[in-house]
């Protein structure tokens, strides 16, 4: 493996790693307050409104990412909705993602006692309050090692924008092995993947080490 041939691709990886990155930062930011709200909603006792939420999470739950994607790029426009294909791929991810932290924060919601509610209610602490101050840090607690499960899926999940023609990270790699004949981009990209997720794990931890004091 030529030192100068990898100096030459490294740079079209980069490219396409900074599109993945933007892809994993936007999908997380706007998915995990989207997902808390609907887990609010499928938790409420608004019975039309868990109805339809709970419609949503499992038609984003119950097909594939991939198909999603093409949906929203290819199958939208037919009804007169057009999306660039980056915003197609960012509003398929967020759904996709903001459905199955939904789930995630709706078990973290169900495993919290009710008595903290009723204290909240002694303190005369409003709804939002008590959902702000006392009910999200214990369940940001419980529910961490399930979000950082999904963290780490969505950063090997962004590379299926490549369906809809994004230069991502894979993309570039493929570009580069089709046109030179070699499993060295291939191996670049694989490299690149492994270190995002490392960086990943070690956040995670370190979010995990934060909130040990609910212990």
């Amino acid at each position: 493996m030529s030192l100068n041939y990898v100096f030459e691709i490294l740079p079209s990886l980069f490219q396409g790693a900074w599109l993945t990155l933007q892809i994993f930062f936007w999908t997380l930011v706007v998915s995990i307050p989207l997902g808390i709200v609907v887990s609010l909603g499928l938790t409420s006792k608004i019975r039309p409104l868990q109805w339809i939420l709970e419609v949503y999470v499992w038609l984003m739950r119950g097909t594939p990412l991939l198909l999603q994607l093409i949906f929203v790029f290819y199958g939208l426009p037919i009804i007169g909705i057009v999306f660039q294909r980056y915003d197609a791929a960012l509003v398929a991810f967020i759904l996709n993602y903001a459905a199955y932290f939904a789930e995630i924060f709706r078990g973290g919601f169900q495993s919290v006692s009710v008595g903290q509610f009723e204290a909240a209610r002694v303190l005369r602490l409003s709804y939002w309050q008590t959902i702000r101050k006392i009910i999200i840090p214990q369940v940001v607690k419980i529910v961490i090692p399930s979000i950082g499960n999904e963290v780490i899926n969505l950063v090997k999940d962004s590379s299926l924008v490549y369906v809809i023609g994004l230069g991502d990270l894979l993309r570039a790699g493929n570009v580069a092995t089709s046109r030179d004949v070699t499993l060295v981009p291939l191996l670049l990209v694989a490299l690149i993947y492994l270190i995002l997720v490392g960086i990943c794990t070690l956040v995670l931890r370190r979010v995990e080490k934060r909130y040990s004091y609910f212990k």
